[in-house]
């Protein structure tokens, strides 16, 4: 069996692109444990969600990686539409297909989000509590406080996106506004780090931009606030130097958190998780978590 398959399922009237990683070793009769992978904001499974998932199938879990509709290669129109709806019925809707799959044991499915899957993920624990355990790395959990950090560029904005949504009532065009940008430029990231951080994970060709409009809605998202009513086991990665996703508002959400367990690196940026060796420690931490609560020897017969 190939390392890893493309696979498309469909979320809404649209298809999302995925990668499937099958559980490794000889075809065994057996269901496995599995494990969802989506990324953040404006990002596709190219920007370092291939390397979580591998060592994820490394440890013995099947592993779906998905693209959100309008973006990266599932389908949509316009493209760069990002809509918070619409990427949590695409989460709802991955969740379905893994469980699906005839190699996966469907009460045995995690999820992983980071940046703004990550306060997708604590959202989903809440909208679905049959999901076995989330991970959720370096949060978005508060639309106030992110947009907070983007400084005098805030009016200007909010200018774009309500342009951007009154065209969206008329045409499928859109008025972009940046992901990544230099300190002080329109974006909806512009800290030091972020034009090295954000675009060092994306391949030359990433769209670094999406339609505007999304800006009016991200102050009103709360996944941190909402997560104190999930009942599943989630463990919250915090990076304590992180300046998109603010860590002291996501430390008091992971501690309202019934079955929350968090964990504070102290020495990493927002970016500075996927490689190196910030990566392998919360690897080894997201294993540990995995391991007691999504075991893989802990699996149902077909």
């Amino acid at each position: 069996m190939p390392a890893r398959q493309d696979v498309t399922f469909i979320s809404g009237k649209d298809i999302c692109a995925a990668w499937l990683y099958p559980r490794p070793g000889p075809e065994r009769r057996d269901k496995t444990p599995a494990l969802i992978l989506g990324h953040g904001l404006g990002g596709v499974r190219e920007m370092r969600l291939d390397a979580y998932a591998a060592e994820f199938q490394k440890a013995g879990y099947t592993v779906v990686v998905f693209d959100y509709r309008y973006f990266g290669s599932s389908g949509g129109q316009p493209r760069q539409l990002l809509s918070i709806s619409a990427q949590l019925q695409d989460w709802a809707a991955a969740i379905k297909f893994t469980r699906g799959l005839d190699i996966v044991d469907p009460q045995k499915v995690g999820i992983f989000g980071t940046s703004f899957g990550g306060g997708h993920v604590l959202s989903m624990a809440v909208r679905d509590p049959t999901i076995a355990c989330a991970i959720s790395q370096c949060p978005f959990t508060s639309g106030f406080a992110s947009a907070g950090t983007v400084g005098l560029a805030l009016p200007f904005i909010a200018l774009r996106a309500i342009l951007d949504q009154i065209i969206g009532f008329f045409t499928r065009r859109i008025i972009s506004v940046k992901l990544a940008g230099k300190p002080g430029e329109v974006a909806l990231m512009n800290q030091p780090d972020v034009i090295q951080g954000y675009l060092g994970l994306g391949r030359p060709d990433h769209k670094n931009y999406v339609a505007a409009r999304m800006a009016l809605w991200l102050p009103l998202y709360m996944p941190g606030w909402a997560a104190r009513r999930a009942k599943i086991p989630i463990f919250v990665a915090i990076c304590g130097k992180d300046s998109v996703a603010p860590p002291g508002p996501t430390i008091r959400y992971a501690k309202s958190i019934p079955r929350g367990e968090w964990k504070l690196y102290e020495d990493l940026g927002h970016f500075t998780i996927y490689n190196g060796d910030g990566f392998q420690r919360a690897m080894r931490d997201y294993l540990e978590f995995l391991g007691r609560h999504l075991p893989v020897g802990a699996t149902s017969a077909p």
